[in-house]
């Protein structure tokens, strides 16, 4: 298991240290604060990318049609 490098051994330590920083009572409540925390910049950064993506079809479009309406250019003679 091996999450953001962080191996099993290492969140084991990093779980003792906020059990004895934070208390047993207290560690459960921070844990599902985080929880919700990430879920709403997972879903901040769902919605930034489906913006985004918008933004650049309707540039797209709008530079689709431009080319398509511009008449060529001429040959010199």
């Amino acid at each position: 298991m091996n999450v953001f490098g962080i191996g099993l051994p290492e969140l084991a330590v990093i779980a003792a240290i906020g059990l004895l920083v934070f208390g047993p009572k207290r560690l459960p409540e921070l844990g599902k604060t985080l929880g919700r925390t990430l879920k709403g910049f997972q879903s901040a950064s769902t919605e930034f990318e489906q913006e985004f993506r918008k933004a650049i079809d309707t540039v797209d479009v709008k530079a689709d049609s431009t080319v398509a309406t511009t008449p060529p250019e001429q040959a010199p003679d």
